[in-house]
């Protein structure tokens, strides 16, 4: 587990699947040519095609990583949806990078990738342009909605962190979530206050902290695998042979308080970003409490999930919600 990312899992009942292409982009699997591309999304961008087809590829990408945050993201509006798939694209290129399954990887080859890709994305930044569509893809959110290196030189910094880092102490915790998961939230809502900044400064501790949320509920959940096929410990202090239902409680409480204050500043966030992000923090705050119900040795061993039906149910909760404000 590297940066933070939606739960994966089936789509809920009622929705789209997630592996289905949404009106104007391609299926996974399906050439990207130039005669097919749609007309381009608003980018800080400058080639309407090539722009339009970097902007499917990264759709491809969090499809194809995530089906759970690719139904979420049909809950954002038009004018956000495809900005926030870049940032999560790019954010899963480089976990998968750093969390590539091949044994004969080396550590010191997949950080040279990694550099790579942080160098790419730097000069993508500054000229608008990329041969990775990817990066292309971000880059053009950026542009547009002043993603800077305050976000990004973090983000790969915790990325690198998971090549040499097993174990962390409460000081290298702050600084692998803030960069893993804080960042992207923050990046996020550069994207959903379109460059309020009053706003922005407003909401940033409230999507920071759902970031972490998101974050630690993950590594929770991948507690078994973390250690078991990566050798890495996330949480400060916790032993996890040893891992207990008091370790669990503990974990789950720092989870909830940050979660309570992100819930609070959802309520503030624009129309086209409020549902999709009261879906998301639904369904971790569901994670946390199937977490709080399951014994610290069966978390130990299994993942736990939620249920199609129930994803359903907190969709249609966030949609009643939202209908009425």
């Amino acid at each position: 587990m590297s940066a933070a990312t939606a739960p994966t899992g089936s789509a809920p009942a009622g929705t789209a699947p997630a592996g289905s292409a949404p009106a104007g982009s391609a299926p996974a699997g399906t050439a990207l040519t130039r005669s097919a591309a749609p007309a381009a999304p608003a980018t800080g961008l400058v080639d309407p095609t090539y722009d339009a087809v970097a902007v499917r590829s990264a759709a491809v990408v969090v499809r194809a990583y995530s089906t759970s945050f690719g139904w979420a993201c049909r809950l954002l509006g038009d004018d956000v949806r495809d900005h926030v798939r870049g940032v999560y694209a790019l954010v899963r290129v480089a976990d998968e990078i750093v969390d590539d399954p091949r044994p004969g990887l080396s550590a010191t080859e997949r950080g040279a990738l990694l550099t790579e890709l942080e160098h790419e994305v730097g000069r993508a930044r500054e000229r608008g342009r990329s041969s990775n569509l990817v990066v292309h893809a971000f880059a053009g959110t950026a542009r547009r909605f002043g993603i800077g290196d305050d976000l990004v030189a973090p983000f790969f910094a915790s990325m690198r962190a998971d090549l040499t880092v097993s174990a962390h102490d409460e000081a290298s915790f702050a600084a692998y979530v803030h960069g893993s998961a804080e960042v992207v939230g923050l990046m996020c809502l550069r994207v959903f206050v379109a460059g309020d900044d009053a706003a922005y400064d407003r909401l940033a501790p409230g999507a920071a902290r759902l970031g972490a949320a998101f974050q630690k509920v993950n590594f929770l959940r991948d507690l078994a695998e973390d250690a078991d096929l990566r050798g890495r410990s996330y949480f400060p202090g916790v032993d996890v042979d040893a891992f207990g239902d008091a370790d669990r409680d503990r974990l789950l409480a720092d989870i909830d308080a940050d979660l309570a204050v992100a819930r609070v500043a959802i309520d503030e966030l624009p129309r086209s970003s409020r549902r999709a992000v009261r879906v998301a923090h639904d369904l971790f705050a569901e994670l946390s409490r199937r977490l709080a119900a399951t014994p610290a040795a069966t978390i130990r061993r299994e993942r736990v999930r939620v249920p199609g039906p129930v994803k359903a149910r907190l969709v249609a909760r966030a949609l009643a919600w939202d209908a009425v404000r």
